[in-house]
């Protein structure tokens, strides 16, 4: 397989030396700032790292050239009846998350299933805490956002959200349940930013030949569904 990076930054860079590791080749590279090299015909997918104001440009391109897509980038959700609008015209796909770590998705599912259980005791309150580096645009994060939504789907509520940017912090994740007996919380902590690239290669393995448009947490539970050595 070789894949197109559209993008070249920190995260560019950890994509290709995820790819690399797998035996992938990085065919192509657009950056305008880092320096382009290849071509996208003749690749199989292409992988954003971008930023938030570009990445519908992206999917423009890459439909142009009848290119699956992964979008590892954040914060352009509100343009993503667009994007499916644009896929579903190319006859290509996408995958979408506000976080490809495979660990964070687990927690996603995790998660789920613990609101399940402690929204039915009124005693407990649930909430989130996120942080991450003072350079990261959107708050509270997608995947915080992501967590909500977990949550609000089985409290029928808001939950409380707290958003913290300083230093160079890859990204912490906690949920937690908490009464006046004791508290339960369920962290997420990322030591570098190398378990996005692995899940973003995963994904981008995951959506040659298919059409549509997906979040990775779909085929997280497809890959638990197929194997059952993942369950």
């Amino acid at each position: 397989m070789k894949i197109a990076l559209l993008g070249y930054g920190k995260m560019g860079r950890m994509v290709e030396e995820a790819a690399t590791g797998a035996g992938i080749e990085v065919a192509c590279v657009i950056d305008p700032f880092a320096g382009s090299r290849g071509e996208l015909s003749g690749c199989d997918v292409a992988i954003d790292f971008t930023e938030p104001t570009v990445v519908l440009d992206n999917i423009k391109l890459a439909a142009d050239a009848k290119l699956s897509l992964v979008v590892g980038t954040t914060g352009w959700y509100d343009r993503l009846g667009d994007a499916k609008h644009l896929v579903e015209q190319a006859g290509i796909g996408l995958v979408y998350s506000s976080n490809f770590s495979i660990g964070v998705n687990l927690m996603f599912r995790i998660t789920r299933y613990a609101a399940s259980l402690f929204s039915r005791f009124s005693s407990y309150d649930p909430f989130i805490q996120e942080a991450h580096h003072r350079f990261k645009i959107d708050a509270p994060s997608g995947t915080a956002i992501f967590l909500t939504r977990e949550l609000e789907s089985e409290y029928k509520r808001q939950v409380s959200v707290a958003s913290t940017r300083a230093g160079h912090i890859p990204g912490t994740h906690v949920v937690g349940f908490d009464s006046e007996a004791d508290t339960l919380t369920i962290t997420h902590t990322a030591r570098s930013r190398a378990g996005f690239a692995a899940g973003a290669v995963v994904a981008a393995n995951w959506i040659v030949g298919k059409t549509g448009v997906y979040e990775f947490s779909d085929i997280i539970e497809q890959l638990l569904h197929d194997d059952p050595e993942m369950r």
